[in-house]
């Protein structure tokens, strides 16, 4: 199997929605953010290939026909230049949404887990903070401005480098119907999915994105 989807959206953009969604049309198992609580040995192979590591997507990704939400969306370049033919999903919303989102979410459960006297939950915690919070912004998520202005300059860069006839930018809001023509696959007569608002996240305490 080869990867068909490349989701370079940041996580908290609705990406568990869309690893859901891109699962019923057909584009599954799809790569997020839950499947590495499932492949621990992927920590240090994500680490590595955050480093600049010479890596093996096809081998890290077997199995899984996409990929979306981090840590493989800061990547997403060398995944494509790793499959050619893949499309590009770029999942995004109103900055200031997002930051209230990660705020109220993943962040805080990141920094729990990280100082939790669990070896396993310690060991998750240190990596989302190198690959993502430490890696990406810097490891001051408190500047709000500053932290939006990495997630808009993210996203432009995003738009701005892959190629204009296999990207689709996708808010959730858009539900299926820019996503299946993209994808050029029948509309679901069942609704777009929702999944892991803020809500649903605090309640069960879930490292989703």
């Amino acid at each position: 199997m080869t990867l068909k989807v490349i989701g370079a959206g940041f996580g908290r953009t609705g990406t568990l929605s869309l690893k859901m969604a891109l699962e019923q049309l057909g584009f599954g198992p799809c790569y997020h953010m839950v499947e590495v609580f499932k492949h621990r040995d992927h920590i240090p192979r994500w680490i590595a290939a955050h480093e600049g590591a010479d890596t093996d997507w096809a081998d890290l990704f077997s199995g899984y026909a996409a990929t979306v939400d981090w840590p493989s969306c800061n990547l997403w370049q060398a995944q494509l230049d790793a499959f050619p033919e893949a499309k590009i999903l770029l999942s995004r919303r109103d900055p200031k949404a997002w930051y209230r989102s990660v705020m109220n979410t993943i962040y805080p459960s990141s920094v729990t887990a990280k100082n939790s006297e669990d070896p396993g939950q310690a060991a998750f915690g240190a990596f989302a903070h190198k690959v993502i919070w430490d890696r990406v912004f810097g490891g001051d998520m408190e500047d709000e401005a500053r932290v939006c202005e990495t997630f808009e300059a993210h996203n432009a860069a995003v738009i701005n480098a892959a190629p204009k006839d296999r990207l689709l930018v996708f808010e959730a809001s858009d539900g299926w119907g820019p996503l299946c023509e993209f994808l050029e696959v029948p509309v679901p007569d069942t609704p777009y999915p929702r999944s892991n608002s803020t809500e649903a996240f605090q309640k069960h305490q879930g490292p989703r994105s």
